[in-house]
């Protein structure tokens, strides 16, 4: 994927630091895919949603904070990422929890970018008809 250009298609929202708000980062990323007419993968994507939003409150989000998901169209296809403030990116790299094991089975591509504070968790998936 293309990441050295602007993405065609970007959107994130913010979420509390809760249970629920896995479900509901997962509807607003079913929401804009569908308004994006993404259909291709969707299931795949929504599923690393889910994992990665739960990997987020689980290992990231500090008591008091929330976190992010993005998602984020280019040319060579589409980005999911969530952001979160906590420590772990070494952790995260190893990759030795289920839900990474899950994604990294669901996506073509995935990785661990530092921020300050934190880290954003990354997956990505090639157009319709690449990939797996």
């Amino acid at each position: 994927m293309n990441l050295n250009t602007q993405p065609a298609l970007m959107r994130e929202r913010l979420f509390p630091r809760s249970a629920p708000s896995v479900h509901a980062a997962r509807r607003f990323s079913a929401e804009t895919l569908d308004v994006w007419g993404v259909t291709w993968r969707q299931d795949d994507m929504l599923l690393c949603v889910s994992e990665l939003a739960t990997n987020a409150l689980r290992h990231g989000v500090p008591p008091g904070r929330g976190y992010r998901v993005r998602l984020l169209v280019y040319e060579g296809g589409l980005r999911i990422e969530v952001h979160d403030s906590g420590p772990g990116l070494s952790r995260t790299r190893i990759g030795e929890g289920m839900g990474l094991r899950i994604v990294a089975a669901s996506c073509d591509d995935w990785g661990v970018l530092p921020r300050y504070p934190g880290k954003a968790v990354y997956c990505e998936f090639g157009t319709c008809g690449e990939g797996r």
